[in-house]
């Protein structure tokens, strides 16, 4: 039986009647990133900020000194107008499986060039870092691309670029692109990213034969001999997110280079991470643009 999500809906009427302007946008940010009063790095006084209509700054009622919202974030000095920088955040936020830079285009009517690194720049914001996995952890290796077309099967294969997960069930994942799956390069990344104790599931890659060693309770399910769950052991969960996210590569974006696997790893990771959060997907991600205070 499907779970119903517990994240509340943000349609696309809400959101075009949330933010129909720019001015709206940015007194979004401002109310949202900013306190009422601030003190003023001019004049040194506690003060309430107006909206300077000409630019996107608001001046301090004392002395006018001035404040942006988008400072230090994606939306700084860009001339594409913030309604179309929200418009392609909600895209984001919406699927499941990605939304091309071409769509975006056709979306919005900006080139494809702005188009591309508007996606790349709120790709960049979504690198979460977490407190240390425990309790029950999955653990797999993957690869994407390469000469193959699916880009899933065989280790090391020709041109691919090596990928290594981990999963909290029921919890947190994080994907992480590395040189490859070997023993020194996987296993500090266990030791410093899970608590000792945990349960660790994999398949029977034999890196993670060290593992018990390393204070890690550890069980394996044999793939090899077709196998996919034995009692408690299996690596479903990790293996589902490596086929959405693969899924949604080959489908949307036909294909990703090495140099950008990690930026569209962090966006699926995030929606994964976020999936059962009550506030729309939208605003998760918004949240992650979050200027500078102070």
């Amino acid at each position: 039986m499907t779970t119903k999500s517990p994240m509340t809906k943000f349609t696309l009427k809400q959101f075009n009647q949330m933010f129909p302007d720019d001015d709206t946008c940015l007194e979004y940010l401002r109310r949202e990133w900013f306190p009422e009063v601030i003190k003023c790095e001019g004049c040194g006084r506690d003060a309430k900020y107006y909206r300077i209509t000409t630019r996107k700054v608001y001046g301090c009622e004392h002395c006018g000194f001035q404040i942006s919202p988008t400072a230090g974030t994606i939306f700084h000095k860009s001339p594409t107008p913030l309604t179309v920088w929200f418009y392609v955040i909600y895209l984001m936020a919406q699927t499941r499986g990605g939304i091309s830079a071409k769509q975006i285009q056709r979306e919005t009517g900006v080139t494809y060039k702005t188009a591309w690194r508007m996606c790349k720049q709120v790709r960049s914001m979504l690198f979460e870092n977490h407190e240390p996995f425990d309790g029950d952890v999955e653990m797999d290796e993957s690869y994407f691309g390469g000469e193959s077309h699916d880009g899933i099967r065989g280790r090391g294969a020709t041109g691919k670029t090596s990928v290594f997960g981990m999963v909290e069930r029921g919890g947190k994942l994080e994907t992480r692109v590395v040189p490859n799956v070997r023993r020194h390069t996987i296993l500090p990344i266990v030791a410093d990213n899970v608590c000792q104790g945990s349960q660790i599931f994999t398949d029977e890659f034999k890196i993670y034969e060290a593992l018990p060693a390393m204070g890690y309770k550890h069980d394996t399910v044999p793939h090899a001999e077709k196998i996919y769950v034995l009692g408690d052991a299996h690596v479903n969960t990790i293996e589902g997110f490596w086929s959405l996210t693969k899924n949604g590569i080959r489908g949307v974006y036909h294909a990703v280079s090495a140099k950008y696997l990690q930026k569209y790893l962090d966006e699926y990771s995030f929606r994964y991470n976020h999936r059962n959060d009550v506030t729309p997907m939208f605003f998760s991600f918004l949240s992650h643009v979050k200027p500078s205070v102070g």
